[in-house]
């Protein structure tokens, strides 16, 4: 199975040429009887070779990591040491170069990015906390969170360093998160451990999340017919942003402390169907992937309310899951009635609905 991102190589290599790509396209998409943009592809998988390097990667990366952990110097006594996050790092920077640069393999260029973001957000942050001294670290929550934001931007630095060099579509996702796990230990130090920082941090975390919708949906624009590795980089921003503005919302509202009544389950309800119309307009399913945990909660309190306790949960279950396969099975009728429905100023904005054209006569 050959996806986007491999078309779009072969024909920047010029082993094939735009027109090929093309027809190649259109065939897919009139052979599935769906248009293609409906799919919305995103590579996990090359083969079952994907899946056998990621978990050789695991095991070499948890085996450096520990080698790494009994290196001195260490926060405590048998306790996390910088080295861990070093050893990591740059194991997940070298494999990346035979098996992201030359192999092109999917998972483990997931894996080993994550691996090396994570390796140097935890060099980064241990040895900041030794540079400054473990009693002055534990007993000051501001000082600690100053050093959470520290280590977040030498991550951030690290994404985009990797970025640049094997552009892994997941890398600008894994670069905003340690973007936005900065603020939200800046916007802590600030606030300090009070009663207030629950919902100030909910509500940076709503904003932030907002920001990073905004900023997939800039890549997406540039790529409006999802033909480049620009709608994967989308994908994986949108999978970053949806469960930040989902649940910060729910959790405002006071609908995570368990005493929900009737009116608010069916206000969770409503405002997923919001989330479908967006999801739909945008033609992006993670919205709905993020709320559905909400969604089964309200409906199950809503079935118990009514007497259902015994099959509350499997009325949930069968309602949504019925929903979310006939929404599946004729998304692209119910993409076309809402995109159609905006202004066209905005319809230019969103993917387009329908990219098949005609092939050319013989």
């Amino acid at each position: 199975m050959y996806s986007e991102s491999d078309l779009e190589a072969a024909v920047a290599a010029g082993a094939i040429s735009p027109d090929t790509a093309t027809r190649l396209r259109n065939f897919v998409a009139e052979s599935r009887a769906t248009p293609v943009v409906d799919e919305e592809h995103f590579r996990l998988l090359t083969g079952f070779n994907d899946i056998f390097v990621a978990i050789a990667a695991t095991i070499l990366l948890v085996a450096v990591g520990w080698i790494g952990n009994s290196i001195p110097p260490q926060i405590e006594v048998g306790g996390p040491s910088p080295f861990t996050g070093v050893l990591v790092a740059a194991t997940a920077w070298g494999l990346a170069e035979f098996f992201t640069l030359k192999r092109r393999m999917a998972l483990p260029s997931i894996l080993l990015l994550l691996a090396f973001v994570g390796g140097v957000l935890g060099a980064s942050f241990f040895t900041l906390a030794l540079v400054i001294g473990e009693s002055r670290f534990e007993n000051n929550e501001t000082l600690a969170a100053l050093v959470a934001a520290g280590a977040a931007a030498v991550a951030a630095g690290g994404a985009w360093l990797h970025w640049r060099r094997f552009r892994v579509p997941i890398t600008v996702a894994a670069g905003t998160a340690a973007l936005v796990g900065l603020t939200l230990a800046l916007v802590a130090s600030a606030i300090g451990n009070t009663a207030a920082l629950r919902d100030v941090t909910l509500v940076c975390v709503l904003l932030l999340g907002i920001a990073v919708f905004l900023l997939a949906m800039w890549w997406d624009g540039s790529d409006p017919r999802r033909e480049t590795r620009r709608s994967d980089v989308a994908f994986w921003l949108h999978l970053l942003a949806a469960p930040m503005i989902v649940h910060p919302i729910f959790s405002l509202m006071g609908l995570t402390d368990g005493n929900a009544t009737a009116v608010e389950a069916g206000i969770v309800v409503l405002v997923y169907l919001v989330f479908v119309v967006a999801a739909l307009a945008i033609d992006r399913r993670a919205l709905l992937v993020s709320a559905l945990a909400y969604v089964l909660w309200a409906l199950t309190d809503l079935f118990e309310r009514f007497g259902a306790v015994e099959l509350s949960f499997a009325l949930t279950a069968f309602v949504i899951g019925s929903a979310l396969l006939l929404l599946s099975a004729f998304w692209h009728t119910a993409r076309a009635t809402i995109v159609r429905g905006l202004s066209p100023s905005l319809q230019a904005r969103l993917p387009v609905l329908d990219r098949i054209s005609p092939l050319p006569a013989s």
